[in-house]
């Protein structure tokens, strides 16, 4: 496995993780997308690194690659509802808060990729991009735009750009697909970019950090 500053020269990162919602959402373009992603990483040996749960697009990510002789690696909190935990991941990680979950996920994976989801989802990406924009990591990170779902939030980032709260456009450190081969190919461009360099802070610590914000 990689390891900091260590580029993969084009290759798909050995882990990646994934943020997505605990809901279905109300397009099938959403599972369908989802489950897509989770065979084709499969496919392609990269272990999953996602949220821990059973239910929701995340089930389906964590079912499909399973399915499919894929490794997926889970995170949740302590106080997350029992039934709604994955049984039959590669791994499982229990860990005291959100915040831990959060930073533990960052450790065991080279890059992100973002799908449709709720809160949690967009707080996760939301924060993989604040510390992308710090320079505290250099992980590619992609979202897969199902059906437009974040069309109104790739606005506002443009908008912020625009009005001079962003202090660098957005697409210096994120990536938009619309399919599951644009995904695999914005990943194998992005990861040229590397690790984290040496004594960045990831998790709490770095939010002490100017975002620009």
């Amino acid at each position: 496995m990689a390891g900091p500053g260590q580029a993969f020269l084009g290759m798909l990162p050995p882990s990646i993780c994934v943020f997505c919602g605990a809901n279905q959402g109300t397009l099938p373009a959403y599972v369908s997308a989802t489950r897509d992603l989770g065979r084709a990483l499969a496919r392609e040996g990269v272990r999953i690194v996602y949220g821990g749960a059973a239910i929701g697009l995340m089930g389906a990510l964590a079912d499909a690659a399973l399915e499919a002789g894929g490794g997926v690696v889970g995170v949740v909190p302590s106080r997350f509802p029992d039934g709604e935990v994955h049984q039959g991941l590669t791994e499982l990680h229990v860990v005291p808060g959100m915040h831990e979950r959060k930073a533990l996920m960052a450790k065991l994976s080279q890059a992100y990729v973002v799908l449709p989801g709720g809160l949690g989802t967009i707080d996760e990406m939301f924060e993989a991009l604040t510390w992308a924009q710090l320079g505290l990591h250099r992980k590619p990170l992609a979202i897969l735009d199902v059906e437009g779902y974040f069309a109104p939030i790739l606005e506002f980032l443009q908008r912020a750009y625009d009005q001079r709260f962003l202090l660098r456009p957005v697409s210096e450190v994120l990536s938009v697909a619309t399919d599951v081969d644009g995904m695999l190919a914005c990943l194998r461009n992005g990861s040229r970019r590397g690790e984290a360099p040496a004594g960045a802070a990831f998790g709490p610590a770095a939010e002490n950090g100017r975002a620009g914000s």
